[in-house]
């Protein structure tokens, strides 16, 4: 590991004059993925500042039925809030499916949305790869790729973002709030992360040096009635082949709204908005919940070795319509092991 410097912040505003101060400086707060990439030399940062000490710790119910969540708020205690866990399942349960039950009593709210990808040729600096060195090519594509992208790829890249908590906030449309030099800003979850396009080395949107203070969850009622569901190669501590979170309101037989994001698909969370689109105002049935599926998996592009991950979405988008609809999900679960609500603390 290279030597760098490591300086504590008082306050926000300080935090953003010390990053701003440094251009490889980087925001340290659990660092439950940063440090990782620091001892494997894919992250040189000069400057570390350490953000964990801000006070950003809160989880609050605003008046309008909103849910402000602090950046520092830990996945653990998150996980564990009785507002998330009553209004928001699948926020609660896309958090305790990820990692283990030590990190998530390190890892932050903002350090999990900024975790970057475990693509092997990213996190092996032998090897070239277009997000870690921009222009030494992507060698994934025609080699391992099993782990990686159907959905929203580029010649360039076909990364894919590893979280959890990141799909259940995209399915709940949150707002990520930071601070930069010019004072206060914001993006919607789904601005926030972008896809590779020609610049795969960017996994999202959020200004140099800034520091993310906040994530609010809009009110969104149905929200109670929703779930997230993992696929993965064993059941604890193991990153996602393939997830979907979902929340569903249903007016008798009819879909009245819908929201579906899928994890382990593509470069950022992925909302399936095509999915939601055919559902609503449709009928609460497994065939029209296999065809929104399609809807949205009709642009995938995969690999041989990511090609399964087309079927493996479209049954985990019908499991989890099911469980919350109550259909009867005729066509049985996901795969053994690799199913995987994400209730159980991974």
């Amino acid at each position: 590991m290279k030597t760098f410097e490591y300086e504590r912040a008082t306050d926000v505003d300080d935090a953003v004059r010390r990053l701003a101060a440094e251009p490889t400086a980087k925001p340290l707060a659990g660092g439950t993925n940063l440090v990782d990439l620091m001892k494997l030399g894919v992250e040189r940062p000069d400057r570390l500042v350490d953000v964990s000490h801000l006070g950003l710790t809160d989880v609050v119910e605003e008046p309008d039925g909103s849910l402000t969540i602090g950046a520092g708020v830990l996945n653990a205690d998150l996980a564990a809030h009785p507002a998330v866990r009553t209004r928001f399942p699948v926020l609660s349960r896309a958090l305790l499916a990820g990692a283990s039950g030590q990190l998530r009593n390190r890892a932050t709210t903002a350090g999990n949305l900024l975790q970057r990808t475990r693509c092997v040729y990213f996190n092996d600096v032998s090897k070239p790869c277009n997000k870690r060195e921009p222009g030494t090519g992507c060698p994934a594509i025609e080699g391992l790729s099993r782990e990686l992208a159907v959905l929203g790829t580029s010649h360039s890249c076909i990364a894919t973002h590893p979280g959890d908590m990141a799909v259940a906030l995209t399915a709940l449309d949150a707002t990520v709030h930071f601070t930069t030099t010019e004072g206060p800003s914001s993006l919607r979850i789904g601005d926030f992360y972008r896809l590779p396009g020609d610049e795969p080395e960017r996994d999202t949107n959020l200004p140099v040096g800034a520091v993310i203070t906040a994530v609010t969850i809009p009110a969104l009622p149905f929200a109670a009635h929703s779930t997230y569901r993992k696929a993965r190669d064993r059941r604890s501590y193991a990153f996602a082949l393939a997830s979907v979170a979902a929340a569903i309101d249903v007016d008798g037989d009819v879909v009245r709204d819908v929201r579906i994001a899928f994890g382990a698909a593509s470069h950022k969370p992925w909302r399936a908005s095509a999915a939601e689109d055919a559902l609503r105002g449709g009928p609460v049935t497994l065939s029209a919940f296999a065809a929104a599926a399609d809807a949205e998996l009709a642009a995938a592009t995969p690999t041989n070795q990511n090609a399964f991950k087309v079927p493996l979405l479209r049954r985990l988008v019908v499991g989890v319509l099911a469980e919350l609809t109550g259909v009867d999900d005729a066509a049985g679960p996901t795969n053994g092991r690799a199913a995987d609500t994400g209730e159980a603390a991974a």
